[in-house]
């Protein structure tokens, strides 16, 4: 199991990736990683840790994609950087998957320009599993297709009906279309339009329209909607959930007798932690691609990139792309 990382990318990279790429070896012993970036600065990095070093290796590639550049221009402008020489690693079959904490949009256009759609797909999707009361809820298009068409939600539906089969081991999962309301009239066009296709889609177990209070409820496993109104979902959950954990941290700061009931609680409060930190979920799939490309946050600390190491190699030993591939060319 081969994996490449983009070593340069993310708020804390090489930090980050280097220790994350060496916790995950740690966790996980048919695992090989290969670190691509600047080799003066990971061999520096490198020096911090005792580590396998049949199972790590170094790609180096000379530049850097910047969150702030230009998705058409970084793919132009810097062949050489280690998101590229990543994704090139994938094509030419040297790793079986790539992950990266860098710039969304220049590794989603080098992910399908590089890596092609697969037979069938009209369009790629951002898919995050999300915590809910009953385990996890697939959520799609998080932000690759800010204008989408209703059949690209319909296949949306389809490719994330066939992520949690695989996945999590869900038989006929249950999928639901992001509304403003239950009813099947409710909605814009696209919805009202999306939502008889659904219906209509005997691939699926389409279960209706939900709302946006009941997504975390855990009754569906798969909700769709389009990459606008996705990513701003996603970031609206992170900001409110890092704003509660906020207000928490601040009032049992408060008195002695609150100190006191946070340390009888200190390991549920962790447990809740755990639940809800978008680190502990590693890293979003492009779906739909060709080959595996994973997406971790910009913000990742080495625990969120371990767990997009893990995540890649979960979609490896389910050979999760040619399952796909079956799936959509039928």
């Amino acid at each position: 199991m081969k994996i490449a990382l983009d070593a340069m990318s993310g708020d804390y990279a090489p930090i980050a990736t280097v220790k994350g790429a060496v916790e995950a070896l740690k966790e996980n012993e048919i695992l090989k990683v290969i670190l691509v970036g600047k080799e003066n600065i990971i061999k520096e990095e490198l020096k911090k840790y005792t580590f396998d070093q049949e199972r790590l290796e170094i790609k180096n590639a000379n530049e850097v994609v910047e969150m702030t550049d230009d998705p058409v221009r970084a793919i132009k402008d810097k062949r050489d950087s280690s998101m590229n020489v990543c994704i090139d690693l994938v094509k030419d079959g040297f790793v079986d998957a790539s992950v990266s904490c860098g710039n969304t949009g220049a590794l989603l256009a080098t992910s399908q320009l590089k890596l092609k759609r697969i037979k069938g797909v009209l369009r790629p999707a951002i898919a995050v599993p999300f915590p809910s009361k009953k385990g996890n809820t697939l959520f799609l298009d998080l932000g690759a297709n800010a204008d989408t068409k209703a059949e690209y939600l319909d296949q949306f539906a389809l490719m994330g009906s066939k992520y949690m089969e695989i996945l999590s081991n869900k038989k006929n999962p249950r999928v639901a279309l992001l509304n403003i309301g239950e009813e099947e009239i409710k909605g814009n066009e696209l919805t009202r339009e999306a939502f008889g296709l659904l219906k209509n889609n005997i691939r699926i177990n389409f279960v209706g329209n939900i709302e946006s209070t009941r997504i975390l409820e855990g009754d569906v496993d798969v909700v769709v909607t389009d990459g606008f109104t996705g990513n701003i979902l996603l970031k609206t959950s992170e900001g409110v959930g890092k704003f509660i954990f906020h207000i928490i941290k601040e009032n049992i700061m408060k008195t002695f007798l609150s100190k006191l009931g946070a340390l009888l609680l200190k390991k549920d409060l962790k447990k809740v932690k755990e639940k809800v930190d978008a680190s502990e979920y590693g890293g979003a799939i492009f779906l739909g691609l060709n080959g595996l490309s994973i997406k971790a946050h910009g913000s990742s600390d080495y625990r969120a990139v371990k767990n997009a190491l893990k995540v890649a190699g979960k979609f490896i030993e389910a050979n999760f792309i040619e399952e796909l591939r079956k799936t959509m060319e039928v």
